[in-house]
């Protein structure tokens, strides 16, 4: 996703409530749902709504159910649109939720690890190719809201993450949360290659959390 076209489309006070009322929403909102919600007409509504889903920041889907005429176009937040802290609050809780259930069973940190390589398998296999290791795990990390900081030395290069999405379940289930995030990074250097991870230092060990890559 083009992060300059991104902040150009939400620049505007009209997009920018346009968007925080589809993130709010739990279903897909029509044209005149949103108008409605924010006291537009919807011919003033319709042309910010195409300029959000040619930046990706919506998808569309038609709705023909029950209506005369053209289907409906109906909007929701892209799958792959970047966090802005406006998930509904059902998402936070049910992330709670299920850490707590997950806790309840003690499970080891290399399985819970292991979960989080599945994803990072996935994760590296879709970068390959887009400047090595490091720079595909950087990447990553900056996608999912982690604000990686490098820094090398020649041989390790410290990638450290200023910031954490997930930092109030991390400071609660930190052998969830941290070793997920641990097994993520360490599934993409499967993959990628051309580096190792030496260490990976989680929000228990210091703050922020770190992780250390040996090139090969």
């Amino acid at each position: 996703m083009d992060r300059l076209q991104l902040f150009k489309a939400l620049g505007d006070n009209t997009r920018y409530a346009i968007y925080l009322e589809l993130a709010r929403a739990s279903v897909p909102r029509s044209t005149s749902d949103v108008a409605e919600a924010l006291g537009l007409h919807p011919n003033t509504v319709r042309p910010h709504l195409e300029r959000m889903r040619d930046v990706g920041l919506l998808e569309v889907e038609m709705d023909s159910r029950g209506t005369v005429g053209r289907p409906q176009h109906r909007y929701s937040l892209a799958a792959d649109a970047p966090s802005l802290g406006l998930e509904p609050p059902t998402y936070p809780l049910m992330a709670g939720l299920l850490a707590n259930v997950a806790a309840a069973f003690e499970p080891d940190p290399e399985a819970v690890a292991s979960a989080g390589r599945e994803h990072g398998r996935y994760a590296g296999t879709a970068r390959a190719g887009a400047g090595g290791c490091v720079a595909a795990v950087r990447a990553e990390m900056a996608d999912l809201g982690f604000d990686p900081v490098e820094q090398s030395d020649g041989e390790v290069t410290t990638v450290a993450f200023a910031h954490c999405p997930f930092r109030s379940l991390a400071e609660a289930f930190p052998d969830l949360v941290c070793h997920l995030h641990r097994g993520v990074v360490e599934g993409m250097v499967e993959v990628l290659g051309g580096a190792s991870v030496a260490r990976f230092s989680t929000l228990a060990d210091r703050d922020p959390c770190q992780v250390e890559l040996a090139t090969r």
